[in-house]
């Protein structure tokens, strides 16, 4: 509703440039892949890349000029992301950004040399991407998604938006240690807001409609949805559930905002992007993954979106109104 429009054609447009050409005479053309997990089409990953591509830019990498990227499209298929994520690796690029829980694994299976910078992670000491977050260790690196204080803020705004809820479900992958992680902090400040959390598993798409429907039949319900790959692959079902059980939610990523999803609090994953070039651009200079720090997100964003709320028939107050750094109408 105010940059997010440019930034949408800025990353349409970044998809269509040209990303080969010849160097000029005596210039190293430098080559960077990028592993997306979404399909060429997705506007939310065209937005990043095109981020990503404004910053190398500003850095003084030229398309054509002084470096090539060769982006994938692998969708959330498994296999091909092991496909492309080989392919990839193939081409010796000089760092590879790729992004998320689904794809690093891949390319950390694909590749223990390939310099890697990773925009989002949920919780990459956790998963096993990096030793620690101030020394990396491997050929990895990048920007973390969650920083866990987040939980107590979920509860606060879902208590806020929709002041009747008193149960609240929260979705967490249990495959993940973060996903336990994030329920332990929400857990720990419901009790302050009085407010009882039931964690719901993701195994797959018929468990979180069948415990989502289970809690729904009590009076009083809320959803919170927290940071995972998992969460991300079920966001058309668990949006369609909260608005078939009349549950107000709260999701960490303004993805889920322009599906439906009723408000969001979370990193600017645009801004992630934005900084990963700044890795990019360092490990091209000489620099390597293992002394670059895991960072963690520095801006945060408040998404609302007005019509799922009147939908619910929830009013906003003026004063979540006023603090929203995006409103959907």
């Amino acid at each position: 509703m105010q940059r997010r429009e440019f930034m949408t054609l800025l990353g349409g447009a970044a998809v269509t440039w040209p990303l080969a050409a010849r160097a000029q005479q005596g210039e190293r053309v430098r080559r960077i892949g990028v592993l997306n997990p979404a399909a060429a089409d997705d506007a939310v990953f065209q937005a990043r890349i095109g981020a990503f591509q404004q910053e190398l830019a500003l850095l003084g990498w030229s398309i054509g000029r002084n470096v090539r990227i060769d982006i994938r499209w692998a969708t959330t298929n498994a296999a091909e992301i092991r496909r492309q994520a080989a392919e990839l690796v193939a081409l010796a690029p000089d760092v590879i950004l790729v992004a998320g829980d689904t794809t690093l694994p891949q390319l950390l299976q694909a590749t223990r040399t390939v310099p890697i910078v990773f925009p989002v992670a949920t919780d990459p000491v956790g998963a096993g991407y990096v030793d620690s977050l101030a020394r990396p260790g491997g050929n990895a690196t990048g920007f973390m998604v969650f920083e866990f204080g987040m939980g107590g803020k979920f509860l606060e705004l879902l208590k806020e938006i929709a002041p009747g809820v008193m149960r609240v479900a929260v979705l967490r992958d249990t495959t993940l240690a973060s996903g336990a992680a994030q329920f332990g902090v929400i857990q720990a400040a419901a009790s302050s807001l009085r407010m009882e959390v039931v964690p719901v598993n993701m195994p797959n798409a018929g468990e979180i409609e069948q415990s989502v429907e289970t809690f729904a039949r009590a009076p009083n319900g809320g959803l919170i949805v927290t940071a995972s790959a998992a969460t991300l692959r079920h966001r058309d079902l668990i949006i369609a559930l909260a608005a078939r059980h009349k549950l107000p939610a709260v999701y960490w990523e303004r993805f889920f905002m322009a599906a439906g999803g009723l408000i969001s609090y979370g990193p600017d994953l645009i801004d992630n992007y934005r900084r990963a070039a700044g890795y990019v651009d360092r490990i091209l200079k000489g620099e390597k993954p293992a002394d670059l720090p895991v960072q963690a997100p520095t801006k945060y964003e408040t998404v609302i979106n007005l019509k799922t709320a009147k939908a619910l028939g929830l009013t906003v107050s003026s004063t979540l109104l006023a603090r929203a750094d995006e409103v959907i109408e």
